[in-house]
């Protein structure tokens, strides 16, 4: 009905005016706040823990007494606002979704944890099984800058100055800090090996696969016994996580453990020690190598492991004084889970064409292995790698996490506990007396402007929160 007086035209003119100045999320907040089902999507974005980008889905679920038909449990979005129910995206990059990142990262500390101290379905013995964590790094692709190092406060200090075959320096007398933005770019572009640190990245799940291999064979070559009977003797487990440094190039964190021919729960050999495992370790890792296919354009490459190695015994936190130990391994792994390339400057989403890398928000140096992606991805003797579809991560094609088949729980069976836990109801088909239908559909992802506005407040209360808590409980052991 359209207003009658010049007082209500008035009024509905100055209404028009006032949400004309308004920002679109702030008219956007409006129409939220007035639909019907807001206190419910409030509930369930809070179930989420804010979730930044999650998935809305529709249908229903049915729990059945198998034998007489009764209907235990039901559920249904047709009661829900916009007759669907968001669920988490799960992403464990903290730069697409901060709360789903944090949420990976605590159960990957569990995961590894769990490999190191025993529970969650492992053994508590493995405590007591030789463990080490190893660092393996990537080759040298050409000097790039760095910060100040145990022999040098310096990038690349040379007494004797020198230019390389370009014209540059060959050394930098800086000392660059941490948020220096010269980090990790090379010292001369055109000296630098784009090409190598490409095929390197391309071939770096297969030369770790090749790596792990190497190692049995080097435990069985040191035990005196074939490789095929290692297993009858002891199970070598592992997890790694994979990090991006400075430069652009992957290097490897591995929790590397020898347990029994059963697994966690049997005590591997009394010949399998800790000093076995690591000279193990650095054998296959000065050994092992993988060869690149063919091509004119680049030859055939030789990969290998960089010269840095770094590997430590794993102890326990009873040793005072100790760094590396359980709780800390597992700490230091989990940091990493969440990070991806966009941490190292560059960005976490897949390049389509040839333009998106020109205009890429990234430093010269990684704008140059994204290009050196693409045209490699071209050659139709490299078709195998799919660089193209891995431009955006400069070739690496790897898991950020990968782990033996034995080594610890799943990330599945943490979160059917977590689920369990948190909605407080025991499961129904223990004994498999029950039935369960299901019809689920994709429907939408994602926020309103709005939306996100109030997802990202409440997961920004649930973070002071944990942070509140913490305090408590660390006030509260200082009081004892």
């Amino acid at each position: 009905m359209y207003p009658t007086t010049d007082k209500a035209r008035r009024s509905v003119l100055d209404q028009a005016e006032r949400l004309r100045l308004l920002s679109s999320t702030e008219r956007d907040l409006i129409r939220l706040v007035h639909e019907p089902g807001f206190p419910r999507w409030l509930e369930q974005i809070q179930a989420t823990g804010g979730c930044a980008h999650p998935i809305y889905l529709s249908g229903h679920t049915t729990v059945r007494d198998a034998f007489t038909g009764t209907v235990l449990r039901h559920y249904d979005t047709s009661g829900e606002p916009g007759g669907r129910m968001p669920v988490r995206c799960r992403n464990r990059r903290a730069s697409r979704c901060q709360p789903c990142a944090r949420l990976h990262a605590g159960d990957t500390f569990h995961l590894v944890r769990a490999g190191l101290v025993g529970g969650k379905g492992v053994a508590d013995r493995v405590q007591l099984h030789p463990r080490l964590f190893v660092t393996l790094t990537a080759p040298s692709f050409g000097s790039v800058h760095r910060s100040g190092t145990a022999n040098s406060a310096y990038c690349h200090p040379r007494r004797e100055g020198g230019q390389c075959s370009h014209g540059r320096p060959l050394g930098c007398g800086r000392q660059h800090s941490d948020t220096d933005p010269a980090l990790g770019q090379p010292l001369c572009p055109d000296c630098y090996d784009y090409t190598g640190h490409v095929l390197w990245h391309a071939s770096a799940g297969l030369l770790w696969s090749r790596y792990v291999h190497t190692v049995r064979r080097h435990l069985a070559s040191a035990a005196g016994i074939t490789q095929t009977r290692l297993r009858e003797h002891l199970t070598l487990s592992f997890a790694k996580v994979a990090e991006y440094q400075k430069r652009g190039a992957v290097h490897f964190h591995a929790v590397v453990r020898l347990d029994g021919p059963l697994g966690p729960a049997s005590p591997p050999p009394l010949w399998a020690t800790t000093e076995l495992l690591e000279a193990a370790v650095r054998s296959a890792a000065a050994s092992v190598e993988v060869r690149t296919p063919y091509s004119p354009a680049t030859g055939e490459r030789v990969i290998r492991w960089g010269v840095q190695l770094d590997v430590h015994a794993i102890r326990s936190r009873a040793f005072a004084g100790s760094a590396v130990t359980d709780d800390a391994v597992a700490a230091y792994v989990a940091k990493y889970v969440s990070k991806s390339v966009g941490d190292a400057g560059g960005i976490d989403r897949r390049i389509t064409d040839v333009d998106s890398i020109r205009l890429a928000p990234v430093n010269a140096h990684l704008r140059a292995l994204m290009g050196t992606c693409w045209r490699l991805g071209g050659l139709p003797e490299l078709t195998d790698l799919n660089l193209r579809s891995w431009t955006h991560t400069l070739g690496f094609r790897g898991h950020v996490l990968t782990k033996s088949r034995r080594y610890s729980t799943t990330y599945g069976e943490l979160r059917t506990a977590r689920a369990r836990h948190r909605s407080q109801t025991a499961p129904l088909d223990l004994e498999g007396t029950t039935v369960t239908e299901s019809a689920w559909r994709y429907v939408g992802s994602g926020h309103s402007l709005a939306e996100a506005e109030l997802a990202a407040g409440i997961a920004e209360d649930h973070a002071r929160g944990r942070d509140l808590a913490r305090e408590a409980r660390a006030w509260g052991h200082d009081q004892r």
